[in-house]
């Protein structure tokens, strides 16, 4: 081998030396670099909650929209549906109108209207509380107390009619009731469980 040769040969392998620690230096830093790079598994499991969440909370949203969206429609349609089936019993009542000077086809035109508008109103549902015998708290509201040789509490008179839709109460009955006679106000009559003397 020349000397040329001897000195190529020396500096290539300075060269090498020189380069090899950087490349394991450059390699260090990468691996360095992952470890802290690389996510921990509960970050990631945060992550993935928290995005589960805003898009249950968007499709809540949506769903919400949706639902008041179908409510608004279908009170729109029910209030056409009732409106349609009320329009005969405004024809009656024009009908009705037209003979005011003749009192019987007026009395008769109205029974008419009522008759027509309380079967259309049973068909939806709508039932009269009946107002006989006993209170019933539940279903009639007292208004008037009038003294009477009946039993307390039985009714008397109905002062306004009370109705139920299906099971609900929409108006109590408004009745009037019996109360005890006041025995001095009796004339004659006897309190009850006290024998009158014998004159």
């Amino acid at each position: 081998m020349t000397k040329e040769h001897e000195n190529k040969f020396s500096l290539s392998q300075a060269k090498l030396e020189k380069t090899k620690p950087k490349e394991h230096s450059k390699e260090t830093k990468q691996k360095a670099h992952s470890k802290e790079t690389k996510a921990d598994p509960k970050d990631l499991k945060i992550a993935e909650l928290t995005d589960t969440l805003q898009r249950l909370q968007a499709e809540f949203e949506n769903y919400k929209k949706y639902v008041e969206k179908s409510k608004a429609e279908f009170l729109k349609y029910a209030q056409s549906d009732i409106i349609d089936k009320l329009l005969p019993i405004l024809d009656s009542f024009e009908m009705a109108l037209k003979h005011t000077t003749d009192k019987e086809k007026l009395i008769k035109g109205i029974e008419l209207i009522y008759s027509q508008l309380y079967s259309l109103l049973e068909k939806q549902g709508l039932k009269k509380i009946q107002a006989k015998g006993k209170l019933d708290t539940h279903l009639h509201e007292v208004l008037l107390k009038e003294e009477s040789d009946k039993e307390e509490d039985t009714i008397l008179e109905e002062l306004q009619a009370g109705y139920m839709l299906g099971d609900k109460i929409l108006r109590h009955t408004k009745v009037k009731v019996s109360k005890l006679l006041n025995p001095k106000d009796s004339k004659g009559l006897e309190k009850p469980g006290v024998f009158q003397k014998k004159k």
